[in-house]
């Protein structure tokens, strides 16, 4: 596995296999879904029967925890963190369905940014280092 996600709250692992594992949760639904680990990849895995329609808003949290995983830094982000070749990171993504926006940080600031909706938050990020 190269790409091993975590809660930034209590550090669990949210990808034991390859997919991350989050709880999502809108308008009184909430079911676990699966996201690809590779930033920019956006394919996710739904539980049978469940749709995320696009343009609709979502709470992600941690599915060990409970804990919100949206931004302080705008409320439109999730954030988890990422430790990739022994380097930790935190990743940015948005919580609009079919919104293509995520964003790698680092200690000495943006990494690489992800996706066609990126301009909509690069404000948020563009100064931002991750300190942990």
């Amino acid at each position: 596995m190269i790409w091993t996600y975590s809660c930034p709250h209590c550090s669990a692992t949210l990808n034991p296999n390859e997919t991350i594992v989050l709880r999502a949760q809108r308008e009184g639904r909430r079911f676990l879904v699966g996201f690809h680990p590779q930033p920019g990849n956006y394919e996710v895995d739904l539980p049978d029967g469940e749709i995320m329609p696009s343009g609709t808003v979502w709470d992600f949290s941690c599915p060990v925890c409970d804990h919100s995983l949206v931004s302080e830094l705008s409320d439109g982000l999730c954030e988890i963190d990422l430790r990739l070749h022994d380097e930790r990171h935190r990743v940015y993504f948005s919580r609009t369905a079919g919104e293509q926006a995520t964003f790698v940080v680092s200690a000495e600031g943006l990494l690489t940014d992800h996706g066609v909706h990126t301009d909509r938050y690069l404000e948020h990020l563009v100064h931002l280092k991750y300190m942990r």
